[in-house]
């Protein structure tokens, strides 16, 4: 239990202000006599009492009492301090840095744990990159073979990664989420013993889709519990969650220059998450959209969705894909990197990037997601090209600009998913989605491998590549719809009557 205790003089008609319920990060509700609980806001319990005392003249003292406890599991401490200021403030405002539509207890309590969890899915998802470069070069294999290897870990699982998204239609969300997480977890794992390259690839494709499958479950069950002014929002605490579970791999990075198979020891780091994961299942409930009624859509109603949204990420990776692949092959063998340079790079151009991700989720909820999502699709795609052609500190500052500007377009892109699909069918499509994201990866880690083994060539298959983003931009602002702060049921006919209570509004 936190406590907040402040005493001010103040003139009368101020001070009787205090004695009114205030509607800030907590919405409060007056309990008499001067005391105050909670009706909504990311506490699992409250209470603020006020006791006015004569000063003389026109001045009253003013004693305020908060009592409270968080209800933000794992990363109750990262908001901690912030919340309290926001409550002894007591002005009534929610602050820039919190949702803008004010979640309740059990939607804090859901966020918390789906970052967590999101931490789990990012280190999967981002290991094989972080880790190729430096297997390849034990396996004295060429960036031809190390693309090939990409594309083999991403379309061997292909089927376990629509398997285990389209379960979460029939098994819920809160199933394949756990799942997901413990055997990628373990399945990681065994990518520490790979005897050759083929083998390391196998046990990415087996690791890998987990990982993905986690994610695409994690965003489907944050959309359907944050209020409908939060969804944005939420994606955005999510992919800085996932980032950060990624970053967890870059910082554990210098682990490869201890020797030639220091590499591996970044695949048995998931282990130590498995106990994360018990307290995850403790404290993650299934969604209230998922356990109430609803029907059973058809896709043949939603193509023309589908097929937008799957075009999209078929442009959008062709060129994300191998400039996020080959990166630090390009660090290490263009710029003249060790592994641990390579981590001091990412982290420090990485990690401002919670900046834009944090602004654009915001932004996407309240200025809507088109504008946010098509100007950060442009401003990454551009920066990220002339990263690849620049040296010293403008490689550095265009990496930076991509990171912070781009970031942007997680939050404001990223929803469209579970927005724009039935409740039956969220897990299905998030599947096929990633899916036909893999097609756009390996189509283009085909043409950045075979350009990466000549010095320069990244960089100019990159050009080209260029295209398919910017398309993506041009996409979003005439093809796209705008979804901020409508109900999903609104977006979605065949769920109206479904609304939930509570966090879960839409």
């Amino acid at each position: 239990m936190r406590r907040i205790v402040a005493s001010r003089v103040l003139p009368r008609a101020e001070a009787e202000t205090s004695l009114k319920p205030r509607a800030g990060i907590v919405e409060e509700l007056a309990g008499g006599e001067g005391r105050f609980g909670a009706a909504a806001g990311p506490v699992s319990s409250y209470e603020r009492l006020v006791e006015l005392e004569d000063a003389g003249g026109d001045l009253v003292r003013v004693t305020e009492t908060i009592e409270y406890r968080l209800a933000i599991p794992f990363f109750g401490w990262l908001f901690g301090i912030p919340i309290r200021r926001a409550l002894a403030r007591g002005d009534g405002r929610i602050p820039w840095w919190a949702p803008p539509d004010r979640v309740d207890a059990r939607g804090s309590t859901f966020l918390g744990t789906l970052a967590a969890a999101s931490m789990v899915g990012g280190y999967l998802g981002g290991l094989l990159s972080h880790t190729i470069a430096f297997a390849g070069r034990e396996f004295d294999a060429s960036a031809s073979a190390q693309g090939a290897a990409g594309i083999a870990a991403r379309f061997g699982g292909v089927i376990a990664l629509l398997l285990a998204a389209s379960a979460a239609d029939r098994l819920g969300r809160r199933r394949v989420i756990l799942f997901s997480a413990v055997a990628g977890c373990l399945l990681t794992a065994l990518g520490a013993l790979a005897p050759t390259l083929l083998w390391h690839a196998a046990a990415q494709a087996l690791s890998r889709p987990l990982g993905l499958a986690l994610l695409v479950c994690i965003g489907i069950a944050a959309a359907e519990e944050m209020p409908r002014g939060s969804r944005a929002y939420a994606v955005s605490v999510l992919g800085m969650a996932a980032a950060a579970g990624s970053g967890i791999g870059i910082v554990a990075l210098p682990l490869a220059d201890l020797a030639p198979w220091g590499w591996r020891l970044l695949h048995v780091l998931p282990l130590v998450a498995l106990p994360v994961l018990v307290r995850v299942a403790r404290h993650l409930p299934e969604t209230l959209r998922f356990e109430r009624p609803h029907v059973t859509a058809r896709m043949t109603g939603h193509l023309a969705r589908f097929w937008l949204l799957a075009t999209s990420a078929v442009l959008a990776n062709l060129f994300f894909a191998p400039a996020s692949f080959f990166l630090n092959k390009f660090l290490v063998d263009e710029r003249g990197f060790s592994a641990t340079a390579v981590a001091v790079f990412t982290v420090a151009t990485a990690t401002p990037g919670v900046i834009g991700v944090l602004i654009g989720g915001r932004l996407a909820d309240t200025r809507g997601r088109r504008p946010v999502g098509a100007v950060a699709l442009v401003v990454a795609t551009v920066a990220t090209t002339l990263a690849f052609h620049a040296a010293g500190y403008p490689l550095w500052l265009w990496t930076l600009l991509a990171s912070v500007i781009g970031s942007a377009a997680v939050p404001a892109l990223g929803v469209y998913g579970p927005e724009l699909f039935p409740t039956s069918l969220r897990g299905r499509v998030g599947g096929l989605l990633a899916i036909t994201a893999l097609v756009g990866s390996a189509v283009g880690l085909i043409v950045g491998g075979a350009a990466a083994d000549t010095p320069g060539g990244l960089a100019r298959a990159l050009v080209p590549l260029a295209l398919g983003p910017l398309l993506v931009a041009a996409l979003v602002l005439i093809a796209y719809p705008e979804t901020a702060r409508r109900e999903l049921e609104e977006l979605n006919p065949e769920d109206a009557g479904l609304r939930t209570a509570g966090g879960g509004d839409g």
